[in-house]
Order: structure tokens, then C-alpha cells, then sequence
């Protein structure tokens, strides 16, 4: 009789990892071309303007915009589900994802209407309770003001434009005669507290592609990283076939209903895990949602404990404090335990927007905590890095380290000693271990484990890394040694990206918010 690890590895075939946009989006192009009959896909982000990267693509159009076109007319069905987002607290991505509507709208047209096309734009179902709302209406008022003055100091055109493009705003904002706009004292408005992070696609129950890259020009981004520095994004995406694939179609078929409360998610998924919350049946003290389900939390929670030897982890944001204290736990707990951590040396709004507000403040603290947990526990055993351009750059923000800019790291990678990793939409913070709808798929092949390992290893240390950077038990004094080095030497003597994570900056900016969940952001 085989055991579960066996059946699980039988799930998933075919593995590709795809390191970056230069490699991920001509793959998904390459994935419409190549469809048969039916996609099925769920993004944060898809902007059908983004520019075609493949050479089979750029054979029928310039962008997405003719991919999809073409795809239809070739008799394949489309379902896109795409996020939509709280149209106060949120505007600008609420009005990208009715933009992206439009876009796809657009595409029904050109093909005639006569083709299988089913655009979603969700938002999630929970909402903030009627209490926390009140006590945050001052703020939610200032900013619906701010909104309508910003409008109405753009032409009449464009100010219309945009109104059209945000729908949610038009029961907090009244049109006078004249075309300006006035934000509304009451209702309060209805705040989204979640969204769907997943970036995922099916293509005929065959093929999944799956990880933590949405789809716009701003996230493209190649393996050297030569783009400007708030222009560079390090992403992780997968590619797999094998029954695999049915589950993730299983999970696209029912989760809009699972947060809905119409349904309760199925079982068996597994390798996808994901996160999934719902609108609690009394809402009105509350501010977070309904847990459903947190299998990506629990799958974490659990490799933590098997681990043996190192522990290796990719994420834009290391905020959960209840991995951080697991993870603490098992450093004291076991002496030959050792963690790579490899995170931004900034967020995203901090370091290219200088965002200072509670809630980005808030996040800094967390880190802060959570980086001072695992080093207190890990001592010597655990490397927190960041990756820079090898070339030098003067900057008093936080957009450059070390004397060098940044490179943006967004993916989301957890690889266990050679034994068990995952690749999925999920930051390691409480927002998407808890809240936000996400979607992964676990790996436990030791070949594809390792395979997954040592491109991620190559990617950040270069072609001269030696077989001690790749060995479990000294990877950690190893890359210790090399990121050391790299802080102290010109930019072109580098070996790789890598430089230490300076903890400081996020302590001394933090803040913390009593009463306000983790998972806030």
C-alpha cells in the first residue's frame, strides 16, 4: 500500500520553475497558443495591454489584448476572474480592475460576441462591521474628499472617465450639475477588509500555472535584473500537469462560493493549499472575516516542525508572528537547524513612495518583531539577505542598500531541506495566512524539492557558487561569508545580488497598533 507521500508525489508532473516575468510570461503565453478548449483563471492583476514577450505570440499580436482575441476565435472558452478591490481605501487598484473589464469587454467585441468569454470582477464578500466603521468614519470621510477633490481637479473628461471606472464609489459620492463630484457625509461606507491574492491559471484540466506573479508591465522583470530599480520585481511561478491540475480547477469552480458561506470548501485538495475567509454571520464588532480555510499556514506550520537541517524562505513580507515563534521554537529546539531568509530590503510603498501611514508603519513593526524572534533563537545559524544591482547609486531612502538599488523581491517560496517545499501566492505574513484568498501547491518529490532549490540558490549567488553553498548543513556559514563580502566590496565584485537585510530601519519606523490584527497587513 503506498503511503501519503507517495500518493502526493504522483500528483504533480512536469515541473517547471519559472524565475521571473523574462521566463513566466512567455510560458503563459505559450499556455494560451497551445489551449484546446477551456481556461480558467484567477488573478489579482491582469492587464490586457502588457506586451507580448514570446516569439510564437508576437507572431498574432503586439499585447494580451490580441492573445486573448485570438485564443477565443480559435474556439477556446475563457473565464477570468478578476479581483476587484475596496473602492475607499483602494481606489486606484478598484479602478484598474474595472479597467481591465473594459479591456476584456473590448475583446468580446472585436471577436463578434460569438465567443466563450466570462469575465468576474470579485470583490471579496466580507465587509467591515457597522461598529469599527463608525469609529473610523472621520478618516473614511477625509479620504472620500480627498478622492472627489482630486477628480474634480482633472478635466471634465478624464474626471468622468474615472468615476465610470470606479462603480464602488458611486453610492459615497454624488455628480452634481455641473460634473463635479461631492463626497457623502452618510452611509459610511462599506469597507472590504479582504481581497483575492491568487494568481492562478488552468488550461483543459492539463496544465497549471500557479505561484505569485500577476500579469502587467510593472512586473516585468528579467533574471539579471537590469531594470530601474523601482521597476525590478523577483517573482516565482510554476508550471505542472498531472492530476494536480483538477484540483486546482476544483478550487477555481467553488471558492467564490466558499466565501460566499454557499458552500464548504472540499476536501482532498490536496497538494493545492490555500487560504480562503468568509463574511462572519454577525459582522457588526468586527473587523476581520470568517477563517474557512488556512491550509498554506498549517502546511507551513508543520514542515517547520519536520525540518532537519535548513529551512529556506523567499517572501515579500515575514509579519506572522505565529510562524516566527514556531520557527523559534525549533532553532532552540534543535541545534543542527539552520534558516536562509530572503527578503526586500524595503516594502514596496516605503521604499519607492516614502509611505508613512499607520498601517505601513504597522507592517514595519511586525517585521521587526518577527526578524528579532528568529535571530534571537536562531543565533549564528540564520542569514537574512537582500538583493541589490551590482552597480553603486547614493540615496537617503530606502530604495537603495548598502550603497547599491534595490531589487524588489515578490516571491513567494518555502523549500524545507531537500524534503518539502511550496510555491504559491502567499506572503509569510497573517493577511495571507488567515485573510486573503490564496492558492499554492506543496512539492515533496526530493528531486523536484532540490531542483527547486538550487535554481533559487543560482539565481541569487551566480554561477560561482560552490557545492558548499548548496549543502544543507553549510549553506549558512557559506552564504554568510559571501554576503559579507559583498557589503564590503564594489558593486562589481559581488558575488551574486545578495547583502545583508539591515533590520534597523524597520524598528526604528515601526509602530504599533494595540488592538489592530496582524493580519491587517
Amino acid at each position: 500500500m503506498k503511503d501519503t507521500s507517495d500518493i502526493m508525489k504522483e500528483q504533480v508532473e512536469d515541473v517547471r520553475f519559472l524565475i521571473s516575468a523574462s521566463e513566466a510570461y512567455p510560458a503563459l503565453e505559450r499556455a494560451f497558443l497551445d489551449a484546446q478548449s477551456q481556461i480558467t483563471a484567477g488573478f489579482r492583476i491582469f492587464d490586457l495591454s502588457t506586451k507580448l514577450r514570446s516569439d510564437e505570440a508576437r507572431k498574432i499580436g503586439d499585447d494580451w489584448f490580441d492573445l486573448v482575441v485570438y485564443t477565443l476565435e480559435r474556439g477556446v472558452s475563457i473565464t477570468f476572474i478578476l479581483s476587484d478591490f475596496d473602492p475607499v481605501l483602494a481606489n486606484e487598484l478598484h479602478a484598474t480592475s474595472w479597467k481591465s473589464r473594459r479591456a476584456f469587454m473590448a475583446v468580446r467585441e472585436v471577436a463578434q460576441g460569438k465567443y466563450n468569454l466570462k469575465v468576474i470582477n470579485a470583490a471579496h464578500p466580507a465587509r467591515v462591521g457597522l461598529l469599527p466603521r463608525m469609529m473610523l468614519w472621520p478618516r473614511l470621510y477625509a479620504r472620500l474628499k480627498k478622492l472627489t477633490n482630486d477628480l474634480n481637479n482633472s478635466d471634465r473628461v478624464e474626471r468622468d472617465h474615472m468615476f465610470r471606472l470606479m462603480p464602488g464609489i458611486h453610492r459615497s459620492v454624488t455628480q452634481e450639475g455641473n460634473g463635479l463630484l461631492k463626497a457623502k457625509r452618510w452611509p459610511v461606507p462599506r469597507l472590504i477588509p479582504v481581497t483575492h491574492h491568487q494568481k492562478i491559471a488552468t488550461f483543459d484540466d492539463d496544465l497549471l500555472y500557479i505561484g505569485g506573479l500577476d500579469l502587467d508591465e510593472r512586473r516585468y522583470d528579467d533574471k539579471g535584473h537590469h531594470r530601474r530599480r523601482d521597476e525590478t520585481w523577483h517573482d516565482i511561478q510554476m508550471m505542472c500537469r498531472g492530476p494536480v491540475v483538477k484540483k486546482a480547477q476544483t478550487h477555481l469552480d467553488e471558492f467564490l462560493d466558499v466565501i460566499a458561506n454557499h458552500r464548504t470548501p472540499s476536501s482532498g485538495l490536496s497538494p493545492i493549499v490555500r487560504t480562503l475567509s468568509a463574511q462572519r454571520s454577525f459582522q457588526q464588532p468586527f473587523l476581520s472575516p470568517k477563517q474557512v480555510c488556512h491550509s498554506i499556514a498549517d502546511r507551513h506550520m508543520e514542515a517547520v516542525q519536520d525540518a532537519r537541517k535548513l529551512i529556506y524562505l523567499e517572501t515579500q513580507f515575514f509579519r506572522d508572528r505565529k510562524l516566527a515563534k514556531a520557527l523559534a521554537k525549533q532553532a532552540r529546539e534543535k541545534p543542527d537547524l539552520s534558516m536562509i531568509l530572503v527578503l526586500p530590503a524595503a516594502p514596496e510603498d516605503v521604499a519607492f513612495n516614502n509611505a508613512h501611514s499607520a498601517d505601513a508603519r504597522f507592517g514595519e513593526y511586525l517585521q521587526a518583531r518577527c526578524v528579532k524572534i528568529v535571530t534571537d533563537a536562531f543565533k549564528d545559524r540564520i542569514l537574512i539577505c537582500s538583493p541589490v544591482r551590482p552597480e553603486k547609486l547614493h540615496s537617503d531612502r530606502r530604495d537603495t542598500l548598502n550603497g547599491s538599488p534595490i531589487i524588489y523581491v515578490h516571491a513567494k517560496v518555502s523549500i524545507f531541506d531537500d524534503d518539502l517545499a511550496m510555491v504559491s501566492s502567499a506572503n509569510l505574513n497573517g493577511r495571507s495566512m488567515y485573510w486573503d484568498t490564496e492558492a499554492g501547491v506543496v512539492l515533496d518529490d526530493t528531486d523536484t524539492v532540490g531542483h527547486l532549490r538550487h535554481r533559487c540558490f543560482d539565481h541569487w549567488l551566480g554561477q560561482d557558487a560552490d557545492t558548499e553553498h548548496h549543502d544543507l548543513a553549510k549553506a549558512v556559514p557559506r552564504w554568510t561569508t559571501t554576503v559579507q563580502h559583498n557589503a564590503q566590496c564594489d558593486p562589481d565584485e559581488r558575488q551574486g545580488f545578495l547583502v545583508p537585510y539591515q533590520p534597523g530601519p524597520a524598528r526604528k519606523r515601526g509602530l504599533f497598533l494595540p488592538g489592530i490584527s496582524d493580519a491587517m497587513v
